[in-house]
């Protein structure tokens, strides 16, 4: 369109907000500010950025372009991060993979996501290989330690020329598949977008500005929580992130003090080991802003501990699809809203539901929904799973039962999934079911939670025995070991002579939880 002198004018193109962009143009802006530091050595934006062409260079050589899954599986690094931000640069979709999953549940989610390159640490190489003869990945690389049969990540890099031109990414174009646990035993990918990715950070950056000094990052990275409550957000704003290789309440303590530290995620669980620890009292953590958690309401007593140090909760609740916050409860409000999930960030909303998907009113209980900028793509070739999650009014259907009070503050109250949250790792009893029934002296099984003082909730199996069998706990365990991750694996056992059941023959978990109760 031409202005008033008459020289032609262009539309300015939309910004790119992708991951891979994001972080190079912070580079730009803070390249001699600190980005990660790990296990006492530290990189510069400018040195990460580096390291993301250079990457990206490699990846290309390896005909990794646009669309393309690349895998990753091990404890936090920052190559994790790293391989994240080149295969945003690329186009690429990066998927990462629980290390705790067992060989078989790797395999399923290496062929169902199409990996073309699988990235892996030297403590879950072995495990990767024992699958080998079923992955379709053509490509295997060891980011640590140099192992038979896997190509040595650091040798490819070294001397690489980094990549200098990327196309443009799309906030539409997908940039992770996060694979959740699946209700019927098989889990789903959740296809995040760079869009997705970017509005959360705005929900939070408009919600609870905690991340001003340092982050910390010690929940795993593989998860959503761990990877976009802070970390993302972190490096996007300039501020650095003191990743942990794991959880060890010691070293965090440790490094809080050391490094300044402003805010941390983490689950409940990880919150109340801490203040256990006998370094928690003498620990100096006046720089605090606040911490944020997830994963399951944080108990009044933690709330008190922590308040006596003069450290608040920012507490929050959200899912692997919806980027994760649905809401946010600020830290001010800690005490005041006790129990309460928050309210939802600034471009995000929240609706209650009854079965017929009718809005409920304030005090009334029903299906929490979600609708905003950061609600997941859809499940990857899943467009069933997809349909009945998202409405056609946009509506995520969380699966979740709470409602909102007078001022809009959300409460959770079951779930509809009867999905189980063991230590901020999410357990579905259909999947542990599935592999309980094919024990010779088991009837019937059904998996509940149970409260947990440590880890929130207890994976619960409540069993119908064949006539004069005998079964322990152990043996149960041991049994499905070798099938499902350890936080999946039941911690109690109880034995019953029938499972309660509607007129429909399904199971009333809710009349088990009431009789362990008892």
């Amino acid at each position: 369109m031409p202005n008033h002198l008459g020289v032609e004018m262009h539309m300015a193109k939309s910004p790119d907000i992708g991951l891979g962009q994001t972080i190079l143009k912070r580079a730009e802006i803070s390249p001699l500010e600190r980005a990660i530091t790990f296990e006492g050595h530290s990189l510069t934006y400018y040195e990460l950025s580096l390291r993301v062409r250079k990457i990206s260079a490699v990846l290309k050589d390896m005909d990794i372009n646009k669309g393309d899954r690349v895998g990753y599986i091990g404890l936090n690094h920052p190559s994790f991060l790293e391989v994240l931000y080149a295969c945003g640069c690329l186009g690429a979709i990066f998927v990462p993979i629980n290390f705790r999953l067992t060989g078989s549940e790797i395999r399923f989610i290496a062929n169902d996501a199409g990996l073309k390159v699988m990235f892996a640490d030297q403590t879950m190489t072995s495990l990767v290989d024992d699958e080998r003869s079923y992955l379709q990945c053509g490509r295997y690389l060891s980011v640590e330690s140099k192992a038979s049969n896997w190509e040595f990540f650091p040798e490819l890099i070294d001397n690489k020329d980094p990549l200098e031109h990327f196309g443009q990414v799309s906030a539409d174009d997908i940039a992770l598949i996060m694979y959740t646990s699946g209700t019927t035993g098989l889990p789903k990918g959740a296809m995040l977008t760079h869009g997705n990715l970017f509005w959360n950070a705005v929900n939070v950056a408009f919600s609870e500005n905690n991340m001003q000094t340092a982050t910390l990052t010690c929940a795993p990275l593989f998860h959503i929580g761990g990877l976009n409550v802070t970390t993302l957000i972190s490096l996007a704003c300039g501020i650095e992130v003191i990743l942990h290789r794991n959880f060890e309440p010691g070293q965090v303590l440790k490094d809080l003090e050391k490094y300044r530290v402003s805010t941390m995620f983490g689950a409940p669980t990880m919150f109340l080991l801490m203040s256990q620890h006998e370094n928690f009292a003498t620990t100096d953590l006046s720089h605090i802003l606040s911490v944020t958690v997830g994963g399951a309401p944080v108990p009044v007593p933690l709330i008190e501990t922590y308040g006596a140090r003069g450290i608040s909760f920012c507490q929050g609740y959200g899912l692997t699809e919806t980027a994760p916050y649905a809401s946010i409860l600020a830290s001010h409000l800690t005490s005041e809203k006790i129990g309460s999930a928050g309210r939802s960030p600034l471009y995000t909303d929240i609706c209650i539901v009854d079965s017929e998907n009718n809005p409920l009113s304030a005090g009334e209980r029903g299906e929490v929904c979600i609708r905003g900028p950061n609600v997941m793509k859809g499940y990857w070739n899943r467009p069933e799973a997809t349909a009945e999650a998202i409405d056609e009014n946009g509506w995520f259907h969380s699966g979740d039962i709470g409602y909102l009070d007078n001022d809009g503050f959300l409460y959770l109250c079951d779930r509809l999934k009867d999905m189980i949250i063991s230590g901020g790792e999410n357990v579905y009893p259909a999947e542990v079911e599935n592999i309980l029934y094919a024990h010779e002296a088991i009837v019937e099984v059904a998996i509940v939670g149970q409260p947990d003082p440590k880890w929130g909730e207890a994976v619960v199996a409540v069993v119908v025995l064949q006539p004069d069998a005998d079964l322990q706990l152990e043996e149960l365990r041991d049994f499905a070991s070798s099938q499902l991750a350890r936080f999946k694996l039941p911690t109690r056992l109880y034995f019953v002579d029938v499972l309660p059941r509607n007129p429909a023959g399904k199971v009333q978990k809710f009349v088990l939880r009431k009789q362990l109760v008892k």
